[in-house]
């Protein structure tokens, strides 16, 4: 069976939606700019993990906590990003955990990634102008103020997608 798609006009699109896409198209670009500056190997999804590292370091099972995931799922994340480098393990008092914390590495990308996010922001508000992009902003915040979305924001708890 083939399935004709046609053209979706944006305009039609609710806010939710703008505001996924606009998100996942800074995203990418992102993505494509830390590979483009050797971190090829971090993807999006790694994020998820990156968060609850930036304030402290913390145990897998901490780390599957806070995602609500899994232990064997944050593992897994884990494991990999131990092998890029992104991350480093450390001894702790109970010798049958570890700590995790960002490598040298891992905090490179996180800089890099907030001064991309920062240009992307700059080309944002000159094309629209500081006045609109503020205002935008404000209601943002309020429609996530209003579904009860700030609070997962302000404690680097954003759920991985299903």
């Amino acid at each position: 069976m083939v399935v004709k798609s046609r053209a979706v006009d944006p305009v039609a699109l609710d806010l939710g939606y703008l505001g996924l896409f606009l998100g996942l198209r800074v995203n990418e670009l992102v993505t494509e700019r830390l590979a483009d500056e050797g971190f090829s190997d971090v993807r999006q999804s790694h994020g998820y993990v990156i968060q609850h590292l930036i304030e402290s370091e913390r145990t897998v099972t901490e780390l599957a906590a806070r995602m609500e995931v899994t232990q064997q799922a944050a593992s897994k994340v884990v494991a990999e990003l131990l092998r890029r480098g992104i991350i480093e393990a450390l001894p702790s008092q109970d010798r049958r955990t570890k700590r995790i914390r960002l490598s040298e590495r891992g905090w490179r990308s996180v800089k890099l990634a907030r001064k991309i996010r920062q240009q992307i922001e700059k080309r944002l508000v000159k094309r629209i102008g500081g006045s609109p992009y503020n205002a935008t902003q404000r209601v943002l915040l309020e429609c996530l103020e209003e579904l009860g979305g700030m609070e997962r924001i302000k404690s680097r708890r954003i759920r991985i997608a299903d």
